[in-house]
């Protein structure tokens, strides 16, 4: 599955927290757990979580060894407006959930096409204000596909260059050198 096969509305749900809705009705096949909502997915694989809905509550040193990333990165996120609020316990801790892991991983993805912070920000804002923003995120995403394409041929025309000077330096040894 792809994001964009996947992703419909971003909204907030009764806890502040973001939900993805399907379009259709309760418990429709799209919705593993039943209730009509499903977390972005975020790589070309179903992602599999630590714990099933319903048992997903993480800590943000769960979150930080799951994902990658440093809790101070995490906490930037949520300040920035790059994550949705996540839910506190009644201490005041950080509550993340499957759905939080699943765009966690999709930002890692944003991040890895090299796309700026500030657009990520913006397609965060676009997806929690809901469906009418689909045309804006698509020419976003659009957008950053072309310019991943762009590097990959950079990238490309720059290994050419490098596999070029390798074999040139690999022949011009001595032949004692060669094996």
């Amino acid at each position: 599955m792809t994001v964009m096969e996947t992703e419909t509305t971003r909204t907030r749900g009764p806890a502040q927290g973001v939900t993805e809705t399907t379009p259709g009705a309760a418990g429709s096949p799209a919705s593993p757990d039943g209730t009509g909502t499903r977390a972005d997915a975020c790589a070309s694989a179903p992602t599999t979580h630590p714990r099933p809905n319903g048992q997903d509550h993480y800590t943000i040193s769960e979150v930080v060894a799951f994902i990658g990333l440093t809790a101070h990165t995490l906490r930037w996120y949520e300040r920035i407006g790059l994550m949705p609020h996540i839910d506190r316990s009644h201490t005041g801790q950080r509550r993340y959930r499957n759905r939080d892991l699943d765009w966690l991983t999709f930002v890692g993805k944003l991040r890895l096409t090299g796309m700026p912070v500030a657009d990520m920000v913006r397609y965060a804002e676009l997806v929690r204000e809901g469906d009418h923003t689909f045309t804006e995120r698509h020419e976003l995403l659009e957008q950053t596909r072309r310019d991943v394409r762009t590097r990959i041929t950079e990238l490309q025309d720059t290994l050419a260059v490098l596999d070029y000077k390798i074999n040139f330096y690999a022949d011009a040894r001595p032949a004692s050198e060669r094996h």
